[in-house]
Formats: C-alpha cells, structure tokens, sequence
C-alpha cells in the first residue's frame, strides 16, 4: 500500500513543483512601465521614438486623442493657500516628507490624480496631489501642509526646489529634441501608446 502511494504522490509533487516554478517566474517578472522620461529622438506619423533617461529606446504609438501639456517654471512664492498642486517627496532625515519636485496645476485642472501614492521618479518617492491649506516661510523654504481627500501631509520645499507649471500645448510640440514625459499604457500586441504627453518648454526636463 505505501508503495502505490508513494507512486501516485510523485506526479503530484512534480506537478506542484512546476506549477511554483511557474508562478515565481511570473512573480519576478519586471512590472509594465506606466510612464517614460526622456528626449524625443524622432517622430514618424503616430509613432514617436523616445530616449528614456536611463538610455533605453522606447517606441512609442501616439493615441489619436493625445493630450499634450507644455512644462514652464513658476516660483516657489506663487504656492499660496488654496493652490492645488502636485509634489513628488522623499523622506527627510527628520522623518519628514522633502519634495523633489512641485508642479501647480492650473484652476481648470484642479482635482487631477488627487490623493498620494507611490512614485518611480526615485527610491523611496511618493506622489502627493493635494490642497495647500497653510504655507510656511522658513529661512530656506517654504513648509507645506496640504490636504487630500484621504488625509494631509506636511511637504518641505527648500528654495532650490523645481517648480513648474502646466500651460496648454500641442502635437506640434512632439519634436526631436524636446524633454518630454509620456504616459503610456500597454496594447494587446505587446507595443506602447501614449494618450498622455507633458513638454518641457525652452529647454526644460519636466522635473516629475
């Protein structure tokens, strides 16, 4: 009896093993990329060829209802109570949240992506779109408590923090050479489209 069990439990135990195997393969397999950062190299028709910032080419499809923002730096002093912005942050040595980067969404497109959720742009970053309800001004920057639907945060932005600002753009924009980030979703055949494209205008890399 023990041998017929132990015959009828080795195909079991082989089946279990590859089912594992299998499912750590999908388990260690890298996410999609839901946003690209980098230089336009060329543009053909409804495909754009991006530089990313780590040296990766990625094609890219532009979806026929593309939206495309141009990026322009703004101050620091024009964030004031009731300004609806977006910060990527970093934990600070005191435990605090230091932003990396601010961008004030214009009135038209206050609520965009309101809330805080974790961000690619460096380890350990968030991304933090929210309402200032109070601005501090310190000896080197400003402290910021703003406040989302699902809570608040208190943001440092030092003095020499980037900050930009969203202004209306165009597909004319989509040139060689321009700094862009392109958000873009995965398409059933494996290639990437873009409905979403933000334009660092004289020169500028969209900090986010």
């Amino acid at each position: 009896m023990s041998v017929q069990r132990a015959t009828f439990t080795r195909p079991l135990l082989a089946v279990a093993m590859v089912a594992l195997s299998t499912y750590g393969a999908f388990a260690q397999r890298a996410p999609v990329p839901t946003r690209v950062r980098g230089t336009i190299e060329s543009v053909n028709g409804d495909t754009m060829q991006v530089k990313s910032r780590s040296g990766e080419d990625v094609k890219l499809r532009i979806a026929p209802d593309v939206n495309v923002s141009g990026i322009t730096k703004t101050s620091l002093a024009d964030i004031k109570p009731g300004s609806f912005i977006g910060a990527t942050t970093v934990p600070g040595p005191d435990g605090g949240q230091n932003a990396v980067e601010v961008h004030v969404f214009p009135e038209s497109m206050r609520g965009t992506g309101e809330g805080s959720r974790p961000w690619d742009l460096k380890p350990n970053s968030s991304m933090t779109n929210a309402t200032v309800a109070e601005s501090v001004v310190g000896n080197d920057g400003h402290t910021l408590l703003v406040k989302y639907k699902d809570g608040e945060k208190k943001v440092f932005v030092a003095d020499n923090t980037p900050v930009v600002t969203f202004v209306p753009g165009d597909k004319s924009e989509l040139k060689p050479g321009a700094k862009v980030i392109a958000f873009m979703k995965q398409l059933p055949d494996g290639s990437f489209e873009t409905n979403r494209i933000s334009v660092g205008r004289d020169g500028l890399t969209p900090p986010m």
